[in-house]
């Protein structure tokens, strides 16, 4: 797959997303019934890294689950149906050329509308992820909300835990948008409208998940949806909010954040891989249940490929918009997995003279005010392949000398998750992992003749090695 020219409209409504992927062999199809309790999560964490799994059969409902959807980079590509170069350039195109949605008057997100006698637990296959999970959690949910002060649209996720047949708790992390937007409503003695979208158009989804320097509070972020995808997000009036719901989403929950009401809420396995803890929180009072005649649930496990995937290209689009006009020998950068695609970041620099030393080291500190999460950033030169931990771990063995190529910044702030952190601030760490510009030659890797390799020509017979080495 190629990447796209940026004038390219793409079709990233959910349902055209899984058709790609189906038609790529990115869909693996359980062909047994499974149990939203416990089992269908397991088993989504067996197969995680792999193509999506697909429950048509969940006991006690009649509505599929589908998990580990955009869960690897094979899954991600088939969806949009373009490499990972062209999904960051969707990205980039969405952070700074957003499109107005478009208000239609029906779409297949309200063919369902219910207002009255909502039962969550009992319409929705919604899982228990996991043994040491609080209940029930939604996790794949997109959240709109306006923020009562500025009028700006906020798309973010959030999980939701069951607390009755239309009622849910809420986490909200500090620094969050939709957090602040809460708060400012609660402030008023307001409660906060919201409506959440299960199985969203993809262009949303990686709204949603897009963070730091580049999504500032004052951003649309249903209008950055539809700059990612190239056409304005079709969008209907919510049911019972005065709120847009995108058109084509599978499931929508609409209600408010009570600001006079709060609950426990978790204990929830997260994306580092704890249990985040039980604590009070807002409680969502639901007002409607709307969805498609035949929905397809979307589920994320908490701990799990999806929930980092999802933020990798849209942070490394993110990180490489800054860099670029900042530090214009940066070439590339690359979220690894080992870092959960959040925390730890490798970027490639070219230095083309004596006057570009020094800003490599400039690319890291710009990192760190890029996108808050990072914890450590280690940069290379642009004959390292970033995308493989070995070559990197060349750089490091054999370029990177301690006493003069690390950077320490003490005290800063980072993800309240990380628990070897104090609350979220921890030191960050930088390593130049460059070779000099003068001394380029001197680190010259060996360059063998260039050749063509024709397997044909080879085999792997035991028979024919056997004799060839005069075992036989």
């Amino acid at each position: 797959m190629n990447a796209v020219p940026n004038s390219t409209v793409i079709d990233t409504r959910f349902r055209s997303a899984l058709m790609r992927m189906a038609e790529a062999g990115r869909i693996e199809t359980c062909n047994r019934p499974a149990s939203a309790h416990l089992e269908v999560a397991s088993l989504m964490k067996v197969m995680d890294g792999g193509p999506a799994v697909l429950f048509p059969a969940v006991d006690g409902f009649g509505i599929p689950v589908i998990g580990n959807v955009l869960g690897s980079k094979e899954n991600c590509e088939a969806a949009f149906g373009t490499d990972f170069r062209g999904i960051r350039e969707f990205v980039a195109r969405a952070l700074g050329a957003p499109v107005e949605p478009e208000l239609v008057r029906s779409g297949p997100a309200q063919e369902v509308v219910v207002t009255s006698g909502i039962d969550l637990g009992g319409t929705l296959p919604v899982l228990h992820h996991a043994p040491s999970d609080g209940g029930r959690f939604i996790t794949a949910g997109v959240v709109i909300a306006r923020d009562p002060e500025t009028g700006v649209l906020n798309a973010s996720y959030h999980r939701l835990q069951l607390l009755g047949p239309d009622r849910t708790g809420i986490r909200l992390d500090f620094n969050r948008h939709l957090r602040n937007a809460y708060e400012r409503a609660a402030a008023r003695g307001e409660d906060l409208p919201v409506v959440v979208c299960i199985g969203a158009d993809l262009a949303l989804q990686y709204t949603a998940a897009t963070m730091g320097s580049q999504m500032p509070e004052h951003a649309d972020e249903l209008a950055v949806a539809g700059g990612l995808a190239g056409r304005p997000l079709r969008v209907l009036k919510a049911a019972t909010q005065d709120l847009p719901v995108p058109a084509d989403t599978e499931i929508v929950l609409e209600g408010r954040l009570t600001c006079r009401e709060s609950a426990v809420e978790g204990p929830f396995g997260e994306f580092v891989g704890f249990s985040a803890p039980a604590s009070p929180g807002p409680v969502f009072q639901l007002t409607a249940l709307t969805h498609r005649r035949n929905p397809i649930y979307h589920a994320i496990n908490g701990y799990g490929r999806e929930t980092v995937m999802l933020r990798k290209y849209v942070l490394e689009a993110s990180l490489l918009k800054v860099l670029g006009p900042a530090v214009p020998i940066v070439v590339d950068a690359e979220m690894t997995a080992g870092g959960l695609h959040r925390f730890h970041a490798i970027v490639q620099v070219k230095k083309e003279g004596p006057h570009h030393e020094g800003l490599q080291r400039n690319a890291i500190l710009a990192s760190f005010g890029a996108l808050k999460d990072l914890d450590m950033v280690i940069v290379v030169d642009d004959d390292i392949d970033i995308r493989d931990p070995l070559d990197v771990e060349y750089a490091l063995a054999t370029r990177m000398e301690a006493s003069r190529d690390i950077i320490v910044v003490p005290e800063a702030r980072g993800h309240e998750y990380v628990r070897v952190s104090r609350n979220g601030v921890r030191a960050k760490l930088g390593i130049d992992a460059t070779v000099p510009f003068e001394e380029r030659a001197r680190f010259t890797r060996v360059a063998f003749e260039p050749i063509e390799v024709d397997r044909t020509e080879f085999t792997t017979d035991p028979e024919t090695a056997e004799k060839a080495l005069g075992l036989i």
